[in-house]
């Protein structure tokens, strides 16, 4: 399956409205899919998901810090584990379930020994600390079509610089979703990035695969 490098993060989102949620970032081409574990009842979330979008949309965690989280997500069916930070043992034992692992970095000794590791593909965080010359640079030394993420305070100002430093995607967490947002609201936002994201793409709709 080929995905749009738009990861969506639910950080708070709840259960009862999660659904709701999904069909509106999925109708928008949005479909990898996070939901943060630091959430209210984040399993039963996830597998809400995993139960519906399993075949249309990577569907999986955020904010995953040890194994036994790891474990958890993997029995719901979830094939996606993010973490802000490069644990080494979190990323082997997510590849040793077979998914897919996104660890966040922040230098270039982290960077390396998440892919190392095993990780399919880096998640810069706090890209707003980051920026996107530091991301370039950085990326210098990193293998051919590594994928990164540009994660933390990504918007319609600084997309495009990240773009032409030749970023993979990004992930956005609140500025398409809150809980306190309404479904119009969402709708909205949801619709804007993607069009964000083609405008700075020279209008196509750039897809990757794990």
């Amino acid at each position: 399956m080929k995905y749009l490098p738009l990861i969506a993060i639910l950080r708070g989102i709840t259960a009862d409205k999660v659904l709701d949620i999904a069909d509106i970032l999925i109708d928008n081409g949005f479909n990898i899919i996070e939901v943060p574990l630091n959430s209210p009842n984040p399993l039963k979330s996830i597998q809400l998901l995993v139960n519906k979008y399993t075949d249309k949309a990577l569907i999986g965690a955020g904010t995953v810090l040890n194994v036994k989280e790891v474990k958890d997500v993997f029995n719901t069916g979830a094939k996606l584990i993010v973490s802000p930070n490069t644990n080494d043992d979190v990323i082997k034992e997510t590849k040793k379930f077979k998914m897919v692992s996104i660890p966040g970095c922040f230098t270039a000794s982290e960077a390396l020994l998440a892919l190392n590791s095993g990780a399919d593909a880096l998640k810069f965080f706090p890209a707003s600390s980051i920026g996107p010359k530091t991301f370039n640079a950085i990326s210098q030394i990193l293998p051919k079509n590594t994928k990164c993420f540009a994660v933390g305070g990504i918007n319609s100002s600084n997309m495009k610089e990240w773009i032409d430093f030749n970023i993979s995607g990004f992930g956005i967490g609140t500025n398409i979703y809150n809980p306190k947002m309404s479904l119009y609201e969402i709708k909205n936002r949801v619709e804007d990035f993607t069009k964000m994201y083609q405008a700075n793409n020279r209008n196509k709709l750039i897809k990757i695969s794990f």
